[in-house]
């Protein structure tokens, strides 16, 4: 067993303690979409990290495939390492991955500020593609109430927020000093060192709007926490 299996549960716990520090009503979110999901039986999970909500997915729905969807190769090792076998990891750009794997339901946590704002028109197409008729597409991300699109950095952050992206940077520079993460952050870097995240977070109107522009017959809002907030969106 490799030293990166060995460790995955310790990265893993850390990881998903530092995204409930930044997004505190995480469990709360979790609780909205099992209500609305009811019983799907393919789910595919976008951006999907080390896999901790794939596999808290796949253990609420036992009798569901679980797929995950990744590109950065730190994440994707410690999902690789650690998932339940009913979770298949994929590697693959949210970008550009064309097309989704067929779906009940799709999840996307903190995962579309990454993208431009045609790209996330376009992933939203493809997820309406992906998606089985009565099928739900959740996105969560930073979606303030401003009625126009904004950029994260031009946002006032809320209290606490500091803190939180503070104990984002120590988990990668932990990671970093990590020896036997070496390789996998040099790797990191290949993949996003040329290609910075569009910190784009437009607003629930906005995300509405771009899903009923993709053909999603219904879309509103299904969870808030501070700045952070969910849409919900009915094939």
């Amino acid at each position: 067993m490799s030293s990166i299996a060995l460790d995955s549960a310790r990265w893993r716990a850390s990881w998903d303690e530092v995204m409930t520090g930044f997004v505190p009503g995480l469990s709360l979110l979790e609780a909205a979409i099992a209500h609305a999901a009811g019983e799907p039986r393919r789910i595919l999970d976008l951006g999907g990290g080390p896999g901790v909500m794939a596999e808290r997915m796949a253990e609420r729905w036992p009798t569901a495939t679980v797929t995950m969807i990744d590109l950065d190769p730190v994440l994707l090792a410690l999902a690789r390492s650690a998932v339940p076998t009913e979770v298949s990891v994929l590697e693959a750009d949210l970008g550009s991955f064309d097309p989704l794997p067929e779906a009940d339901l799709v999840t996307a946590v903190m995962t579309v500020h990454y993208l431009r704002p045609e790209r996330i028109r376009t992933l939203y197409r493809r997820c309406h593609q992906a998606l089985a008729p009565g099928g739900l597409l959740v996105v969560a991300d930073l979606m303030p109430d401003e009625g126009l699109p904004s950029v994260m950095s031009a946002l006032n952050p809320a209290p606490g927020e500091a803190a939180a992206e503070l104990a984002w940077a120590q988990w990668w520079g932990e990671m970093a000093a990590a020896d036997e993460f070496t390789q996998l952050m040099d790797d990191r870097e290949e993949v996003f060192g040329s290609r910075p995240a569009a910190n784009f977070a437009g607003s629930v109107a906005w995300h509405i709007a771009a899903a009923r522009s993709a053909g999603f017959r219904e879309a509103g809002l299904i969870w808030r926490d501070g700045r952070h907030a969910a849409l919900a969106a009915l094939r």
